[in-house]
């Protein structure tokens, strides 16, 4: 089926009480466990890539984003349950202008060392190119905490609120500056939670909720407890995002896959049968996809 409108979706999740799993993807055969999943499940979902990722500079080997705009597209109009796609959390705005006009149908700038000012208002210029072309945008104005992820984040957690904590006047005045669709939230949820799980200030929410009409996405729900995501999502958070447990539990079952002294490579790639790591890993991609994504309420209402 077509790409479903981002507002469609969010709307319809907020009208009925559930919430949308953005689950994100990095190869073809992690794109095609999370649909699995959303099938299986009957759920509404939205796939993507990092922009992050894709865009640095220091990548080994360049990547070419209308490839992935391709291949997103082609597998979410090939599924059976609504599906929105996301080019997400690029701090380059020529990645996120080429994202709108490559497939994407969901783009997130985002920009840790920027100022507000500048942030804002390059998000508001994004935003009126992204909405001419049909294409929705996601902003974060308080960047998230990270969990211990040796070379890539600190190794230490603010499990405090304190300045972490978005505040809700300010995302309201961000809201109506910028006219974006989504916003994310930070109420104590962290990136790269490799271990744990922390609660959500759900009175933050509350307050972000009474000043914004705009669909709340969290993200980092690798490390969000079940029972304050839960609330959250009830309280009208609409989308929320998983990456790092997917990735550890593909990665898991590809080095299992690996450990054999199988000589063929082809029947460990391409063939197809249960050794072929591509099965392995989008099996475990679809397994992981299983284990959070009846949290969100979704479940039955693709």
């Amino acid at each position: 089926m077509p790409l479903e409108s981002i507002r469609e979706l969010t709307q319809q999740a907020y009208k009925n009480g559930y919430g949308i799993g953005y689950f994100e993807s990095w190869n073809l055969e992690s794109l095609q466990g999370v649909l699995d999943a959303a099938e299986q499940t009957r759920s509404p979902i939205i796939i993507g890539f990092n922009g992050q990722f894709m865009s640095d500079p220091d990548r080994h080997a360049a990547e070419n984003i209308s490839w992935y705009g391709a291949l997103g597209r082609a597998a979410a109009e090939s599924t059976t349950v609504p599906c929105g796609f996301i080019f997400n959390e690029c701090p380059e705005d020529e990645w996120v202008l080429q994202a709108v006009t490559s497939g994407f149908n969901l783009v997130m700038p985002a920009d840790s060392g920027a100022s507000h000012d500048d942030y804002m208002l390059r998000v508001k210029e994004i935003t009126e190119y992204a909405h001419a072309n049909d294409v929705a945008v996601e902003a974060e104005i308080d960047e998230l905490p990270f969990g211990g992820g040796g070379d890539v984040v600190s190794d230490t957690v603010n499990h405090g609120i304190g300045v972490m904590t978005t505040n809700p006047n300010r995302v309201a005045e961000f809201v109506e500056a910028t006219d974006v669709d989504l916003m994310a939230i930070s109420v104590g949820n962290v990136h790269i939670s490799l271990n744990g799980e922390m609660d959500l200030d759900l009175d933050r929410v509350a307050q972000i909720r009474d000043r914004v009409s705009v669909p709340l996405v969290l993200h980092g729900g690798t490390g969000i407890s079940s029972r304050t995501l839960r609330q959250a999502v009830t309280m009208g958070v609409v989308k929320v995002n998983y990456g790092t447990y997917l990735k550890q539990r593909y990665l898991r079952a590809i080095r299992k896959a690996l450990a054999n002294d199988q000589a063929n490579p082809h029947v460990l790639l391409g063939m197809g049968s249960r050794q072929d790591i591509m099965v392995v890993g989008r099996q475990a991609v679809r397994d992981a996809v299983l284990e959070r994504i009846h949290l969100l309420g979704c479940c039955g209402k693709a």
